[in-house]
């Protein structure tokens, strides 16, 4: 079967030029916000503070924030993209249209996906104005990020259909990914923690996530880099099946 070239690029080119229009909101806001907080933890708390691995504190947390914005973003841009046609009404127009499933996610998901790695990108740069740091295996570490970036855009295009209102489309990045991302080791490691709090925090996910990306800068993991890939890799297979049933079922999107 012949992918629908042109319908994946119109969604994808509408999708980025939303992206450009709002270049602040999209962009300036999240690297901001992580700039200041390898200011405060980075240059100021981290400069009196000892090696962690190792590493100096200020160089370790950089995977941490990274992910901290990768995935609040990806999730936010995917979930917005896919709720707004939901919102207007437009949505049934794409349902009618000659397109498959596989090149609604092609569209939509790859717009997300380009903008979180770019703003992953940006904010590593923008570390390095603060923070020296290295970069001991950045294939990998490109590895991690476009499969970070692809999963949780894959489960923010989920929360993007199943969300009613606009409200609901916060909840899951604010009230969820963000305390697992603080309780994950993006500020320590979990070597740090108590025996008993050690094995808790294995049930993270989020855990495998930053362990697997820090790795991949500085040779250092809290889980072993295999588990952090098979865990990325299965999470994105079960985004993919619950992307695949949606659509066969009509579950949110047909009325």
């Amino acid at each position: 079967m012949s992918l629908n070239l042109h319908a994946i690029r119109a969604i994808y080119r509408f999708e980025m030029a939303r992206t450009f229009r709002t270049l602040g909101e999209s962009i300036a806001s999240p690297v901001l916000s992580t700039s200041l907080y390898f200011v405060v933890f980075g240059a100021a708390i981290g400069a009196r503070m000892g090696e962690v691995g190792g590493v100096s504190y200020g160089a370790f947390i950089i995977p941490g924030l990274v992910m901290l914005s990768l995935l609040n973003e990806s999730i936010s841009n995917a979930s917005f993209g896919i709720y707004m046609p939901k919102w207007a009404g437009t949505i049934y127009e794409l349902l009618s249209a000659p397109v498959s499933f596989i090149e609604v996610l092609l569209g939509y998901v790859g717009a997300a996906v380009t903008k979180s790695v770019l703003l992953g990108l940006l904010i590593l740069a923008t570390a390095r104005l603060f923070v020296p740091y290295e970069i001991a295996h950045p294939l990998w570490m490109l590895a991690f990020l476009l499969l970070t970036a692809i999963s949780f855009c894959l489960f923010g295009f989920i929360i993007g259909l199943w969300a009613d209102d606009f409200q609901k489309l916060q909840v899951i990045p604010l009230m969820v990914m963000t305390p697992l991302t603080f309780l994950g080791g993006a500020f320590y490691s979990i070597d740090m923690l108590p025996p008993v709090w050690q094995k808790i925090t294995l049930f993270n996910p989020v855990v495998y996530l930053i362990s697997g990306f820090r790795w991949s800068f500085y040779g250092v993991a809290d889980v072993n880099v295999a588990v952090s890939v098979a865990a990325i890799l299965g999470f994105l297979a079960l985004c993919l099946a619950v992307v695949w049933w949606i659509f066969r079922s009509g579950w949110k999107l047909k009325a």
